[in-house]
């Protein structure tokens, strides 16, 4: 194991090199210019652009943005937006491909496992009319089609799912601040405003602050509509802007984890659902015809007349050995589905990788191709290598050598 795994971690280099050369010259001959938008810009402007971002020649690239990645890690500035690099594109999108990948993925391997294994049980039965049909259905509907009646019917018309759309981060509720100015204020305080420290939910707006970075930093306030602040100024004989002016001295924001978690779940399950019909359709025929081969099998026979219920022999001994073929086609599946699907993410408005490589195309964007073609590759190659290795956990006979 540790030899087998030595040779092909060895090999990743030399892979890798090899695709990031082959992307290059691909996007190198097409035609365009990554520095030319709505208009044609002047040769002297061209020039002095393509001088400093390398990109005058193949050769002056070649010779500077690798080296560049192998000492720094970093693709460089995108060609097209000089003000983002390509590390910050891909460290905003790819997070968000990744997460929905997973959830797209879990849903594909449970969904078509389990079908597939009670049409192969029930073999002529309405389950296994299912399954072909679903199968048929999701290699056939192409996903743009899925995730447009999808959105259409569960978020426009039932106003089950938001339209669209990422959430921006974490959700916040206000709460009290444990600060020495609002214990001092609280012990001597009436009922009202008592109430409005402890809950100011029930009386204040409030919005995060943040910096340049998006990071919150504090919270402002401002009124509840339905609360009269200057009749509780006169019932409280406290002067209530104070609160106003210094409210992260009395009020500090929580995270909803809850709620964040609702969101994000929200947004999530209609464009894992459209992204996950294809795999779940391989998964399901791949499945349905392992495991019609493996309960034919002699120690199928052998276990059921020793007396282990069906269903035991079924779960216990059965889908595991169905289980390779559907391993050899999570490798690449899970791989592409991780990364993103432009149509999907497009559809659903997902600030995705798939999204940014289209644009980066057909703007001809050679740094960030090559980013997002060079994290594709990544995740191809690991996760290839991660299917070989399950071989030998699923199936002890399988023996891996380099």
């Amino acid at each position: 194991m540790a030899r087998f795994l030595a040779f092909r971690l060895l090999q990743f280099p030399l892979i890798l090199a090899i695709i990031y050369v082959v992307t290059f010259l691909l996007a190198w001959v097409a035609p365009g210019s990554p520095f030319e938008k709505e208009r044609k810009l002047p040769p002297q402007t061209k020039t002095y652009l393509e001088e400093k971002f390398h990109a005058s020649s193949a050769w002056s690239f070649l010779t500077y943005y690798p080296m560049k990645v192998l000492t720094t890690g970093d693709f460089g500035p995108s060609l097209n937006t000089p003000e983002f690099t390509v590390n910050d594109i891909l460290r905003k999108s790819l997070p968000v491909s990744v997460a929905l990948g997973l959830v797209a993925v879990a849903i594909a391997l449970v969904g078509g496992v389990t079908i597939g294994t009670l049409a192969a049980v029930k073999r002529d039965g309405p389950l296994d009319w299912l399954s072909l049909s679903i199968a048929l259905i999701g290699v056939s509907v192409p996903s743009f089609v899925a995730a447009s009646m999808l959105l259409s019917g569960f978020a426009f018309k039932l106003h089950w799912f938001p339209l669209g759309g990422w959430p921006g981060g974490a959700e916040y509720v206000i709460g009290p601040a444990h600060s020495p100015e609002r214990e001092k204020l609280i012990a001597n305080a009436k009922p009202e405003l008592r109430d409005a420290l402890d809950h100011p939910d029930k009386f204040f707006e409030f919005t995060p602050t943040r910096d340049r970075a998006g990071s919150v930093t504090g919270l402002d306030i401002s009124e509840r509509n339905g609360v009269n602040i200057d009749q509780l100024i006169s019932t409280t004989g406290y002067n209530w802007n104070e609160l106003f002016d210094h409210p992260n001295t009395y009020f500090q924001l929580n995270v909803s984890w809850v709620t964040t978690l609702w969101r994000y779940a929200q947004s999530m399950l209609l464009p894992a659902l459209a992204l996950s019909l294809l795999p779940m359709a391989y998964i399901t025929r791949l499945t349905r015809v392992s495991m019609i081969d493996v309960l034919a099998s002699d120690y199928v026979r052998t276990a059921r007349a020793k007396g282990l219920s069906r269903w035991r022999v079924i779960v216990r001994h059965c889908v595991r050995n169905a289980f390779l073929p559907v391993l050899s086609f999570l490798g690449p599946a899970t791989a592409s589905t991780l990364v993103g699907s432009f149509v999907v993410e497009k559809v659903f408005n997902i600030p995705g990788m798939g999204d940014y490589f289209v644009r980066s195309v057909l703007n001809r964007d050679q740094t960030l191709i090559l980013g997002t073609v060079m994290v594709y590759s990544f995740f191809l190659l690991s996760l290839n290598l991660l299917v070989d290795v399950m071989y030998s956990v699923v199936d002890p006979r399988i023996e891996l050598k380099s």
